[in-house]
């Protein structure tokens, strides 16, 4: 039997970096979070190699005293926290102690600070959490603090991080969400030498917006301000014309603190209940605000989780304060008068209200009737052409016949009627009977071919077991099948299982067609990031995509079977997949799976009935059971559950 005996300090404190530092993304949110609770109003992080070689943060903060700088380092050593009762009202970014601790223990790192007191810096160098002396530096005043070759000395979790591109779109999704929970603070991010965000830190909360998610997201925003109780809302909303892929564009803080609530999702989302297109998202940056004792941030080691003391009230105040932004947002606006939009272009293009419009129809001179016109002077000088003037002539059409005796000619005209099948084409024509044409083959065939029997017996197609009754809501397709069941098949997720088998056992890669004007899909720095990512996967499922910087990627070319208009969704989609996806295998199904359904037919559309037929066929046969997702494709209502319904069994 083991013994049990107390676990070596720095093995405990490996352990106990590995519940705070997770992978770059980690070290940066800590060091950052620290920052903004030093009160700094700029901050700067710079990566190298994904933050797995190099992570340096500059900051204007406060600073820490030279005495104190080797107790910075001890676990849950902290300035934020004096007593137990502090924890309950919890108003600082971080609290637990353990952020540099955990950093230093699997890293190399290096820290210069000054307090606005001191006159000289204090520097210190740690490896692997053991620190070495103090020594005094020049530098100003605030903190900067290097971190290298991370989990050095870790390397069964060195093995689990991921590739650079990927490390590296995780701090930059980690930085947007600071930058923009901060609109105070101005916010700069270097990666592997270049500038990738800046924002003003100007305070105010749509420069930010602008500055981290681009401009296509951040002009179809609308405003929201609202509060319910203890509970204030704000931030912007994205339209409901403007819903996303995906949820990856929405952004909660409470308290100025970056979390993931699905209460608050549920609550967006609510607000936009029949608004918005089924299968879209909204995008927002929503602040919470509620006072500190009614939230608890100590249930996660991350702290992205919080806990609300009353969970109605928020769910409340998120719901009724984007659906009012919405509501106000639909109201039309009036159209304000001439006089009131200053200076009118005195051309054709003018603004007039409609008593000024009806005053200058009556006064203006009234149109002459064609047949009263004089007839236009014989001359050699050229008439002055008109807008109905002929080619090359300049005699008016109206002039030369009258329109209403040109419609009363015409009226009078007999019927035309289509000629016969072989009818001649002039009286000429059939007096001289014409030799009939020898059949001359456009491609020489066999002589096998060509004697064919005189009469040959098609046989009837067979007739099928089952018969399309009809289509309801444009969406489900009503069969009857031959034992007096009635199917009814949902046709959107039929189509979607043909499409996903067909690319899955196609050995060709799939079609491709090149867009005539590139599309510039503006999907956000983490988003890009990942699809640059698998260019090689996205290439072989037929797109062609590069980096058009900004987190813009630009397409080129797009598989045949999408609409060009869906091509941001799709990208959005397998951008959502690819983050998920753990294996190879289940990035190109869950890819195949995006592609089925954008190319599928929608609920709602109008639909051949041929199309109709072969999706019957297949559903029927069997073939067709599941949709790519594992929903059922057709419902089954036999003849004694129908009559069950009306009472006749």
């Amino acid at each position: 039997m083991p013994h049990i005996q107390q676990l070596e300090s720095h093995v405990a404190d490996l352990i106990a970096a590995g519940e705070v530092v997770e992978r770059p993304a980690s070290v940066v949110k800590e060091l950052v979070e620290n920052a903004v609770d030093a009160g700094a109003t700029a901050v700067v992080v710079e990566i190298q190699r994904g933050g797995m070689g190099l992570i340096r943060l500059t900051d204007n903060g406060c600073g820490i005293a030279a005495p104190e700088l080797p107790t910075a380092f001890l676990r849950h050593a902290t300035s934020k926290l004096r007593t137990e009762a502090d924890l309950g009202k919890i108003g600082t970014l971080g609290f637990r102690g353990e952020a540099l601790a955990a950093i230093s223990a699997v890293s190399r790192t290096d820290i210069l600070t000054r307090t606005a007191a001191a006159s000289t810096g204090a520097a210190l160098h740690l490896e692997g959490g053991v620190p070495g002396p103090v020594e005094e530096a020049g530098a100003p005043e605030g903190t900067t603090i290097i971190v290298r070759d991370l989990f050095y000395n870790t390397p069964a979790r060195l093995k689990f991080m991921k590739k650079d591109t990927a490390e590296t779109a995780a701090v930059n999704g980690l930085m947007q969400h600071l930058a923009l929970s901060h609109p105070d603070i101005s916010f700069k991010f270097i990666k592997d030498g270049v500038e990738a965000l800046h924002t003003p830190g100007d305070g105010k909360l749509v420069s930010a917006v602008y500055a981290a998610l681009g401009r296509e997201f951040a002009r179809g925003l609308v405003a929201v301000d609202g509060r319910g109780g203890e509970v204030a809302v704000s931030g912007f909303v994205t339209a409901p014309l403007m819903g996303r892929g995906s949820r990856s564009m929405q952004t909660f803080f409470v308290n100025g603190r970056y979390i993931k609530s699905q209460l608050l999702t549920a609550a967006l989302e609510e607000g936009y209940r029949n608004q918005m297109m089924k299968g879209k998202f909204p995008g927002c940056v929503l602040s919470v605000t509620v006072p500190v004792t009614a939230v608890d941030v100590n249930v996660h080691p991350a702290k992205t989780v919080v806990k609300f003391a009353r969970e109605h009230d928020v769910f409340e105040a998120v719901y009724h304060t984007v659906l009012d932004a919405l509501d106000a947002d639909r109201v039309p606006q009036t159209t304000p008068k001439a006089a009131e939009t200053g200076k009118v272009r005195q051309d054709f293009f003018q603004t007039m209200d409609v008593g000024t419009f009806r005053q200058r129809q009556g006064t203006a001179p009234a149109p002459v009737p064609p047949a009263s016109r004089p007839a236009p002077p014989k001359s050699d000088t050229p008439a002055s052409s008109g807008w109905n003037t002929e080619w090359k002539t300049h005699a008016k059409v109206a002039d030369s016949v009258p329109a209403a005796a040109f419609y009363q000619e015409r009226r009078e005209m007999p019927p035309r009627t289509a000629p016969p099948a072989f009818a001649v084409a002039s009286p000429a024509a059939a007096e001289v009977p014409k030799p009939e044409r020898p059949f001359v083959p456009a491609i020489p065939l066999p002589q096998a071919a060509l004697d064919l029997p005189e009469q040959q017996t098609i046989q009837p197609p067979q007739e099928a077991p089952w018969r399309i009754a009809g289509e309801i809501l444009h969406t489900y397709i009503v069969c009857e099948a031959e034992d007096a069941a009635v199917w009814l098949i949902d046709k959107h997720a039929a189509h979607e299982r043909v499409n996903f088998d067909r690319l899955q056992a196609a050995q060709e890669p799939p079609m491709r067609q090149t867009l005539l004007q590139p599309v510039a899909a503006e999907l956000g720095r983490e988003d890009a990031a990942l699809l640059l990512e698998s260019l090689p996967l996205l290439e072989q499922f037929g797109f062609a995509c590069e980096d058009f910087g900004d987190g813009t990627v630009l397409v080129r070319e797009i598989p045949a079977d999408i609409d060009a208009a869906d091509t941001a969704a799709t990208l959005e989609e397998i951008a959502e997949d690819l983050r998920t996806g753990r294996s190879l295998s289940e990035r190109r199904e869950n890819l195949l799976h995006t592609m089925a359904c954008k190319a599928a037919i929608k609920g709602g559309w109008t639909s051949d009935p041929a199309e109709l037929r072969v999706l019957v066929d297949k559903v029927q046969s069997g073939e067709v059971k599941y949709c790519p997702h594992g929903r059922p494709v057709a419902v089954k209502l036999t003849k004694h559950e129908l009559e069950k319904m009306f009472k006749r069994a």
